[in-house]
């Protein structure tokens, strides 16, 4: 029921703004705490507060299939150094109960620890369509104990494939003549099937059955082959979008959960119904064609009603539900959807509606595939955008510019008779004369149309399909359109939104906002490398380059849950990892199948998830042997073709690449087994990397420093990775610097190399030119792209220039995120927010100031609470205010000639309540801080800065 209350309406929010504001809120209360904290106030009260209560990193999750799901939340307090010593979980199977503090299903008692992340439930055995309900009561550092936290839920799914009765149903829409030649043609003639198309028109599915009885609860399970959106009682069941998801459909599906309580209507006649679509399962996946998975669209619903008196009912698919086709007559995710209105069957999933017309459906027993419950985050349409400009290139061809390329659809609305045809085409740039620029779209027909039925306003929205675009073609308009005929609708996975950045230059503060939308546009299912053209897959080097930033700015533990599925899903018999995931074509590569150890490392670091590891880990073995087998004396030969994707004009061997990337995949390897006491293993993978490492030096490096290739990359990953010994760093060092200056400071860098050079420049002492790299406006740059009109990050440095137009458009993509990794550093180095170890419960609070920038104000929603960091000159002075969690403590680092020049709150900073000094360490005094709130004063610290850089 309160899944359904929240899904209620199908209002598009623009959540964006409004986080905006509410962040923006934060801050300035945050600040204002910060400036006038008095830590020695008698007229405060001690208080410790559990909130935010997750399970399996989402907020009240239906129909789990999670065996022992985790809790996790976050405590609060008003005070510093305050800590959560003892919890105690309550989980009762009812509301009623666990208001009564009964937790019939699991009282965990008190238990003494600090622990508030991944407590797995420990209570009786969970079964099926199971509802539990639960809250939590932690104690503080002087054993006083909290009020109970608000009650979250969590419910179970499908359980057992034998829970299914369901059947998997459909409808074969009838076939010209031909449409069935050319689908003989497709199946027998790969190069048919890429450049001949066939689209079919959606079938729509119904049923009817009766309820006699009050109903206590209404739960529907239903997935598809294909995409589908359900229907109950004439109006559509949740937000969702793209739903049951991208998988690999050769070894699983997924199904969503639905509360459906409030949508049935006792006492009669109640209808359910669905709409099919090709999706990834049968429509057109990259530059493959269509048809990837299976060519039969086939749904399986199965709708558990329980009544009050404890009697029960279910509605699932079979053979007596009814089909027929109607008004949407192609839906394709890539090449875009036909609306024929004309064709609307109003009420066709409602009650009174006369489906004699429609024709029986076709039941399927021949489908094994696995049905597991989704465990990601689905995608929602998430704000609207408004056109700021509208032009007519041509004659009666009008183009909406909507001031920010994104992924998602138009929403339409038009007047006009019945049989007019309104044309929607979609594009990220113009040409110059003012038309729609598609060439770089290549195969991807990016076209929506709709067929009006005439008699007054008409609003249409595609259901199926999705573009990246920030221009709007319209042709076909009965009269002439106006602002208010196109609306933007910005659509992604719904990952909860958990950074903000901002500082004193107005450049990188827009590169944050073109990282952030890059992200937006992309994690769309899986974490694709464009929404535009006829590609949007799951390139696996794009994903682990960026990974990091992208926990920096959205809780992806959930969407990074369900794609490692995906990803070991297309793992290969000789134990490599796939380019792309899910897979669609065959090959691997160094540093993208090195994706399956660095993103459940990160997603371990990032949120202190050793389950994650557990799960995947012999599929990291496999890869990681699959390296050493075909390795010879530790050093790799060339893996793949792809190299340092997209450098400027230096190619790194790719040798030295895979023997690197090689030693990354060891190292991290270690690191993973130690997390889940698998020590014995840990030593060996550490071996294994020390002696890769020293064939590295062997081969690669020699005695003055000099790395094979000698080109940025090659030292970054050298020095990045670790692979040379001591003596040697400094050397390697002075050669990369070298490499920027004949390249007059400016970067050579590909995808691989890019996320690892302001993090080494950094590391090795030259912070200097980090930030001269991060700010400069000639190519190549970030500055460059954004002087060149970028709302995204592009796939070239140079995919559009004012001079010279359009680079090639065979693979040139203007959203495309990898060389947004740069966020990373902008978060660790800039902003100086860092985990120190897995999961945040120690942080690193180090902002190193540079450049121009005057002051930074940033923010990280971490697993364990909220982050503020904000810092900014005052004369020659260094503020720096912070909130550290609670439950958490943080090493501060603030630039200072000695521990005397800092002061906190106004006061002695070592003396300050919750501050400790630890240590004076290359011109920064070292401090120890407890959670809460903090107001830092470096006396002269610019100046130190400035010397130093």
């Amino acid at each position: 029921m309160l899944e359904s209350m929240m899904l209620k309406g199908g209002i598009i929010m623009n959540i964006w703004n409004v986080f905006t504001v509410v962040r923006g809120a934060i801050i300035a209360i945050t600040l204002v705490v910060l400036m006038g904290h008095n830590p020695t106030s008698a007229q405060e009260t001690r208080k410790i507060t559990p909130n935010y209560l997750r399970c399996e990193y989402r907020v009240n999750p239906l129909g789990i299939d999670v065996a022992l799901p985790r809790l996790s939340w976050v405590v609060e307090s008003n005070e510093r150094s305050q800590k959560q010593t003892a919890y105690r979980i309550l989980v009762a199977g009812s509301p009623e109960k666990l208001n009564q503090n009964t937790g019939d299903l699991w009282d965990t008692g008190k238990v003494k620890s600090d622990e508030t992340i991944h407590i797995a439930y420990g209570g009786k055995p969970l079964k099926s369509r199971m509802f539990a309900y639960w809250k939590v009561q932690v104690w503080d550092g002087q054993d006083m104990p909290s009020a109970w936290s608000e009650t979250a839920l969590w419910s179970t799914g499908l359980l057992k494939a034998e829970d299914w009765m369901a059947e998997w149903i459909g409808y074969d829409v009838p076939l010209s003549n031909r449409q069935k030649l050319d689908l003989q043609l497709q199946a027998a003639n790969v190069h048919y099937k890429r450049f001949k198309c066939v689209y079919l028109p959606s079938p729509y599915l119904r049923t009817d059955f009766h309820l006699d009885k009050a109903v206590r609860r209404a739960v529907v399970y239903v997935t598809a082959l294909g995409l589908y959106e359900l229907h109950l009682n004439g109006r559509r069941v949740g937000n969702d979008y793209f739903t049951p998801g991208w998988s690999d459909y050769r070894k699983r599906v997924y199904y969503q959960t639905y509360d459906v309580t409030d949508l049935l209507r006792p006492g009669g006649e109640n209808v359910v119904g669905a709409i099919l679509s090709d999706g990834w399962y049968a429509g057109n996946i990259s530059n493959q064609g269509q048809r990837h998975y299976g060519d039969k669209l086939r749904l399986r619903l199965q709708m558990h009603i329980e009544y009050e008196d404890g009697s029960e009912q279910v509605v699932a698919s079979d053979g007596n539900w009814r089909a027929s086709d109607g008004a949407i007559r192609e839906g394709d995710i890539q090449d875009g959807e036909t609306y024929d209105s004309r064709r609307e069957m109003v009420g066709w999933s409602g009650q009174n509606f006369d489906d004699n017309g429609w024709k029986p459906v076709v039941t399927d027993d021949n489908i094994k595939i696995m049905v597991q419950a989704y465990p990601g985050i689905p995608v929602h349409g998430t704000m609207e955008i408004k056109p700021i400009a509208l032009t007519e290139p041509k004659p009666s061809v009008f183009v909406y510019n909507l001031g920010q390329n994104f992924s998602g659809w138009a929403r339409l609305r038009v007047r006009g008779k019945a049989g007019d045809k309104v044309v929607l085409r979609f594009a990220e740039m113009l040409n110059p004369d003012g038309t729609i620029y598609t060439t770089n779209l290549r195969g991807a027909r990016a076209t929506d149309t709709y067929i009006l039925k005439g008699g007054g306003e008409e609003v249409w929205e595609p259901r199926f399909t999705f573009h990246g675009f920030q221009y709007v073609e319209v042709t076909g308009y009965p009269g002439k359109p106006d602002m208010e005929t196109i609306t933007g609708i910005v659509a992604h996975s719904d990952l909860p939104v958990v950074g903000s950045f901002e500082c004193s230059n107005p450049l990188v503060n827009k590169l944050y906002s073109n990282i952030v939308w890059g992200q937006r546009s992309n994690y769309f299912e899986v974490p694709t490398d464009c929404p535009q053209r006829d590609e949007r897959l799951g390139w696996t080097g794009d994903a682990q380059v960026f990974v990091r930033t992208a926990s920096y700015n959205m809780d992806i533990g959930a969407f990074f849950t369900k794609w490692l599925v995906d990803l070991e899903d297309g793992q290969f018999e000789d134990g490599s990892f796939p380019s792309v995931a899910p897979t669609v074509h065959g090959g691997t590569a160094a540093g993208w199948g090195d994706a399956g150890v660095v993103c459940p490392w990160t997603i371990h670091r990032v949120y202190g998830d050793t389950r994650i590891l557990e799960k995947h880990y012999d599929a990291m073995v496999r890869w990681v042997d699959f390296l050493d087998q075909r390795s010879k004396g530790h050093f790799s030969p060339p893996l793949g073709s792809w190299g340092d994707w997209l450098h400027i004009d230096a190619p790194t061997p790719l040798e030295l690449i895979a023997t690197a990337y090689f030693a990354r995949s060891a190292s991290l390897m270690a690191d993973m087994a130690r997390a889940v006491g698998r020590d014995g293993e840990a030593e060996k993978y550490e071996k294994m990397f020390n002696d890769i490492s020293s064939a590295f030096t062997n081969r690669f490096v020699t005695s003055d420093g000099k790395v094979y290739g000698d080109t940025q990359t090659a030292y970054l990953m050298a020095l990045g990775f670790n692979l040379l010994p001591d003596k040697m760093r400094p050397r390697a060092a002075e050669r990369l610097v070298d490499r920027l200056r004949e390249r007059d400071w400016r970067l050579s860098t590909g995808f691989l190399g890019l996320n690892l050079l302001l993090p080494t420049l950094t590391k090795v002492g030259r912070i200097d030119l980090a930030y001269r790299l991060l700010t400069n406006r000639e190519f190549p740059s970030w500055g460059y792209t954004i002087d060149q009109g970028a709302t995204t990050i592009w796939e070239r440095w140079n995919s559009f220039t004012k001079e010279n137009g359009f680079n090639d458009p065979g693979m040139n993509s203007f959203n495309h995120y990898a060389f947004g990794s740069v966020g990373e550093w902008m978060f660790s180095t800039l902003a100086g927010i860092d985990t120190d170890g897995a999961g945040f419960k120690r942080i690193i609070i180090r902002p190193q100031p540079g450049g121009d920038i005057t002051w930074v104000r940033a923010g990280y929603n971490s697993i364990r609470g909220n982050i503020a960091v904000e810092w900014k000159f005052e004369g020659d002075d260094l503020i720096l205010n912070t909130t550290i969690p609670a439950n958490t403590t943080a090493t501060v680092y603030i630039p200072a000639k000695n521990e005397g020049d800092v002061t906190e709150s106004k006061g002695p900073a070592g003396q300050s309540p919750g501050v400790r000094l630890l240590r004076m360490e290359s011109g920064a005094a070292v401090f120890e801080i407890g959670s809460g709130s903090y107001s830092f004063v470096s006396k002269g610290a610019k100046s130190i800065l400035m010397q130093k850089h």
